[in-house]
Parts: structure tokens; sequence; C-alpha cells
């Protein structure tokens, strides 16, 4: 169920700029290999792509008019979002249970939103620009109860910043690279192997990204080159197709903002790890690093997971 709380008021709020430059990713890569540990199971594994697809509902709406929320499968971890007016400068602030607020620039058409906190109470906050810079008008603002079943949900379905389907060049390259593998350790070790070697870091895009930049992972092939954030991005698209939860983080690499991911291993748990296993830690899954890892000062701060502090998971 979901409540109206406030009124509608006039606000000025801080929006976070998703501001991807990493000038410290500028080494040439050198040769890397994914080496797979004696965790990995023997079991039969299918690479055949499960991309499960967010639909309106239409049974529990927020909002009405030219914004609206679609909460009908919030209980699948993500929000339908449908935007159709003139206003161009629309944002979303979401949170649950008073945790940190996440801050969506909602783009004209259709848009996921991911409940990424799990379950508990949402409030969800709508906001259409005034003209003035930095002046806003609620439009309307609800809280939501949700409850999942399956806590992955968030992690497997596409959404605003990881899109991918069936179609997606994206996911025909994952089930290439999946083919012949018997566990999901080494689908991620096979992906992320691919990533690290294919993929150059864009420091053209990086010096003129702009805040409501969205990865298009199938351009992010096609052009091999990216930013982090294009990097997570593309491995998270490629593993979720894969049936593997993958989170797409945002946060502090040490002073710089940066986008990484983590995986979940059954018998494992989330794995912040490069797949690289020396039989007692994992190293941190960090393609954009790792990428550009020209340096052993470079691959021992990847290593250390102290370096990294996760601010926003999608």
């Amino acid at each position: 169920m979901f409540r109206r709380y406030y009124q509608n008021k006039i606000v000025v709020t801080c929006i976070l700029i998703i501001s991807v430059i990493l000038s410290s990713c500028g080494n040439e890569p050198e040769e890397t290999e994914v080496k797979i540990s004696k965790v990995a199971s023997a079991q039969n594994r299918s690479n055949e792509p499960k991309c499960l697809t967010p639909v309106a509902g239409g049974e529990s709406i927020i909002g009405e008019g030219d914004l609206t929320v679609d909460a009908t499968n919030s209980k699948d971890g993500y929000l339908y979002v449908k935007s159709i007016g003139e206003n161009k400068d629309i944002k979303i602030q979401l949170s649950c249970d008073d945790s940190v607020i996440y801050t969506y620039i909602i783009p004209e058409g259709d848009s996921v939103i991911p409940l990424s906190l799990g379950d508990g109470e949402y409030t969800i906050v709508a906001y259409e620009g005034m003209g003035e810079e930095g002046m806003y008008a609620t439009d309307f603002a609800e809280t939501l109860d949700v409850a999942m079943p399956d806590q992955f949900l968030p992690f497997l379905y596409p959404n605003c910043y990881v899109q991918f389907d069936i179609d997606s060049e994206a996911v025909t390259l994952g089930k290439e690279l999946a083919a012949g593998k018997a566990s999901d350790i080494e689908v991620i070790a096979a992906v992320y192997d691919y990533v690290v070697k294919n993929i150059t870091y864009d420091h053209e895009r990086a010096a003129t990204v702009k805040p409501d930049y969205v990865p298009n992972v199938d351009g992010v092939l096609r052009e091999k080159k990216g930013i982090c954030f294009d990097y997570a991005a593309l491995m998270a698209a490629m593993l979720r197709s894969q049936r593997i939860p993958t989170r797409l983080e945002f946060g502090y690499a040490g002073d710089a903002y940066h986008a990484w991911i983590t995986t979940y291993i059954e018998d494992e748990g989330w794995i912040n790890g490069i797949i690289e296993f020396d039989g007692v830690d994992w190293t941190l899954m960090d393609p954009t690093f790792a990428a550009n890892a020209g340096t052993k000062k470079i691959k021992k701060f990847i290593g250390d997971g102290s370096n990294y502090t996760t601010k926003y998971i999608y």
C-alpha cells in the first residue's frame, strides 16, 4: 500500500551528480589472466540467457497526469515510471526507512527505478523544475511498503542504469562467453576477462560526461571504450542475463567518485572480488582499474577493499 504524507510545496534540492571521471585509469593495460580457484564446482550449467522484463502493471499508480509511478510490481524489486509532459526537468527521490536518499533524473518516456534497498517502507517524492535553477515544486509524495519474495530480484532485472533485453548484443556476448562453463564463477571470470582485455578507458567521455549520462551497453561493445560507469553497466547486463545477481555500485575509490560491481555466488555470498582467488582472499571486482592496471601499485589498490566506500547500489 502507499500513503500520501505531505502536500505540494516549493523546494530547493541538492541533486546527486554522477561524475564518473577517473583520471587514474590512463595507463596502458597489461596482460591479465583471470584465475579460477578450486572453489568453482563441476555443476552443469546452461548458458541460455534469461532476461526479466519490467512491465507497467496498471493496478497501483502513484501520481497522475504527465508523471506517474507504477508500483504494481514493487514486490519484484522495481518501480515503472512514465513521463509524458513538456517539463523535461523532473526528478524522483527515493529512500527506504530513512536511509540515504537516491535521486533519479527522469527522462521523457518510460524508465525503471530499482528498489535496491530491499524490503521496507520507501518514500517516493517527485519534483518538477520551476524554470529557475535549483527551484523545484513537489509534484507528489507517497510512502510505499515493499516486501519481496526474492532479495536478488533488483539485481537481476534491467533498470534505468543497466539497460538490456533478450535482443541486446551484450546478452548475446554473455551467452557466448558462458558457453561450456561449469559454474557461475567461471562465467563471471570469462565476462570479466573479456571486458578488461577488450574495453579501453574513454578519457574524452570522462571529461565531458553530463549528470544524466546513462550507458548504452551495446554501444560500449561496438566502440570498445567507456568510462567506469560503462564498464560496470556492461558487466552487470551480461551477468544478470546469465541469472547471476549483480550490483552496480557507486561510491569512492580513494578520493575518486567511481563505479564498480559486486556479484552473488551461491555458498559464497556477495563477492566484492575480481574472481582472482588465492585460496584465502578475493580481490575487488573493479573492471575499470583492472583494464588499466599498469602498475603494481594500482593492482594492490584494487585488492584492498578498504579503499572502496559504497554510497549507492543499483
